[in-house]
């Protein structure tokens, strides 16, 4: 028995309290993860997991050896960073969440970079966008648009989206272009519904240093972003997206920039990873770039960074 790899396979059952969650995170068959479970309590000589039909639950003893083994894998993941040829070359499996407009329009045609910087890295990209159990759901980061929810996870902002108003020139032509908050309430939207909450999200504008809100009414709500663009491209209605999710739609004319004199609140662009001692070398190497990433787009650019 690897010692090691039983101490890491306990601690992933323990919090994710499912042999199956962590046999399938771990790409291991789920007879291994229980087997290897079997001979560690036989080596320490206590039962250290309690086993139904339905969970698995830690007992006391159980929650003892969990503390440290926890350290103990610190310590070890502490010392192979330390090693210069393992912070250079990281490998292994980096699991993401996030948005399939996120993923489109600022991770997708930057991976070759990724990939030539780090070649032995395999990048597994879920595009669930919605609040997330890391542990339970094997996933290493997540990277999400607005304010974070998931109060347990550390939160690293990389970005500041810049949001325009924009909307197709075949609209423009058949209904006009608004040029006040006034005019712009007359017209029809393409309305975006969170996934997470169901609330539909009003256009919002800085007038004298307070938020101004707008309701347009619309025919088309969607809760999916790439849907949500290309239904104002298609001529649908008016849009407020993130501009970097839009910007090749723009230089291509196929979306027009309306009501420019007026300033629309910023969006924070996250990454969240769960609270660990080490980052693993990959999961490192991964927020630096995304990070970059952010940094050297015009549209998500923090002001003063």
């Amino acid at each position: 028995m690897d010692r090691f790899e039983a101490m890491e396979i306990f601690t992933r059952v323990v919090e994710a309290n499912s042999f199956t969650k962590v046999s399938e995170s771990l790409d291991l068959p789920r007879a291994k993860v229980s087997r290897t479970i079997q001979a560690l309590e036989e080596h320490v000589g206590v039962r250290l997991l309690n086993r139904s039909t339905r969970q698995v639950s830690v007992t006391e003893d159980g929650a003892l050896f969990y503390d440290r083994c926890v350290s103990i894998l610190a310590e070890v993941a502490d010392a192979e960073s330390s090693l210069s040829n393992k912070r250079e070359h990281p490998s292994g499996t980096i699991r993401v969440d996030t948005s399939g407009t996120l993923a489109r329009a600022l991770l997708l045609p930057a991976l070759d970079d990724f990939y030539r910087q780090y070649p032995e890295i395999d990048v597994r990209l879920g595009l669930a966008d919605r609040n997330i159990d890391l542990i339970q759901d094997g996933v290493d980061c997540v990277i999400r648009m607005g304010t974070p929810e998931e109060s347990s996870l550390v939160a690293r902002r990389i970005g500041e989206a810049r949001i325009v108003t924009c909307a197709s020139p075949a609209y423009l032509e058949q209904y006009g272009t608004p040029t006040t908050l006034e005019e712009l309430s007359e017209h029809r939207a393409v309305n975006y519904v969170s996934a997470r909450s169901g609330k539909t999200f009003p256009f919002e504008y800085e007038v004298d240093g307070e938020i101004a809100k707008v309701t347009l009414k619309s025919v088309l709500a969607v809760n999916d972003g790439s849907v949500y663009i290309s239904a104002s491209a298609l001529g649908h209605g008016i849009i407020q997206p993130s501009r970097f999710m839009v910007a090749d739609l723009i230089a291509q004319g196929a979306l027009k920039e309306i009501l420019t004199n007026y300033k629309s609140p910023g969006t924070p662009l996250s990454i969240l990873y769960a609270h660990r001692r080490n980052l693993s070398s990959r999961l490192r190497a991964f927020t630096e770039w995304v990070t970059e990433l952010a940094r050297n787009n015009p549209d998500l650019r923090i002001k003063d960074a």
